[in-house]
């Protein structure tokens, strides 16, 4: 995998603003398109924000309306748009139940099947050259937060090393580093590792969800390339963050911490912080001291590969 981009489709918290859509980010993997969350309408911030309709899955934190009322909308667009594909549409229990509603709900059915598949905690769901792994959460209802954990790259090619094994340049080059063992006409055989540095560590995105800080993300951020971290109050609001299951800024710059986070984004503001997120990410960078950014709708990030 080369491409890993981000778009924030919506950063508010629990109502839509002037200036912020409701829960939503859109994951390019490649060739993989993926949402996270839709949140009513996520469908038009992919418009104005042009990630595309290609969407290949969607995975759901959790099913309060804010983050999932918007697929009812997305499903008949693509079906306006003929797709034909099958969706698969991943969440926590109750996600059959609730995601069955949202896309038998009108007179119409839908052209393309839709497959609901319920994860729970330790979940593991394998893509190509890539896994997305369930990890459960704190909040006030069933729900989980993912990380996207890029499979190891193979090391670097060691182009002397294999012209002194006598390895001749072309698609015998392409197999070793694909970790294809090549038979030489001579009849010796070359492995990869003659040729090949050590494996290198893929990247790992890890988004929260609305969660209280807990060790389980801790855990699944430890040396992550890229924290999405709600950060819905202030510390001002401590009382209100404890009693609705949600998390402050200083609270999300914290876990980024102690996960050893390479850079975190905050997002899921309440709409008290709408237009002036200032304060929230002054309170996350007094304990992270790593790149901090709050995100708006829009924003795009893309992680590059590692070294």
């Amino acid at each position: 995998m080369s491409l890993l981009r981000l778009t924030f489709l919506g950063t508010s918290a629990a109502q839509p603003t002037l200036h912020r859509n409701l829960s939503g980010l859109a994951v390019k993997a490649d060739a993989d398109l993926l949402l996270f969350d839709c949140g009513e309408g996520s469908q038009r911030q992919m418009v104005r924000f042009g990630t595309g309709f290609t969407v290949d899955a969607v995975f759901f934190t959790h099913f309060h309306a804010d983050h999932y009322l918007g697929i009812i909308g997305f499903l008949r667009t693509l079906g306006m748009m003929g797709r034909a594909q099958p969706m698969r549409l991943y969440g926590p229990p109750p996600a059959k139940r609730l995601l069955h509603q949202a896309v038998h709900l009108g007179l119409e059915s839908l052209a393309f099947p839709v497959e609901i598949i319920e994860v729970k905690d330790g979940d593991v769901v394998r893509r190509d050259g890539y896994a997305i792994h369930a990890v459960g959460v704190d909040h006030r209802i069933n729900a989980l937060a993912y990380a996207l954990v890029e499979d190891d790259r193979p090391g670097r090619f060691n182009l002397e090393k294999a012209r002194a094994l006598g390895v001749p340049e072309g698609p015998s080059f392409g197999k070793l580093q694909k970790g294809e063992t090549v038979t030489l006409p001579d009849g010796r055989q070359v492995r990869p590792e003659d040729v090949l540095g050590a494996a290198r560590p893929g990247r790992r995105l890890v988004i929260s969800g609305d969660t209280r800080p807990c060790a389980s993300v801790v855990r699944a951020a430890k040396d992550a390339d890229l924290l999405v971290h709600e950060s819905t109050f202030s510390d001002d609001e401590q009382e209100r963050a404890l009693e609705t299951r949600h998390s402050t800024a200083r609270e999300a710059g914290r876990v980024a911490r102690e996960a050893g986070a390479r850079r975190l984004v905050l997002t899921h503001l309440s709409s008290r912080h709408d237009t002036d997120p200032a304060r929230l990410l002054a309170q996350a960078r007094e304990e992270f001291k790593g790149p901090a950014e709050v995100a708006f709708d829009g924003f795009t990030v893309e992680l590059p590969l590692r070294d």
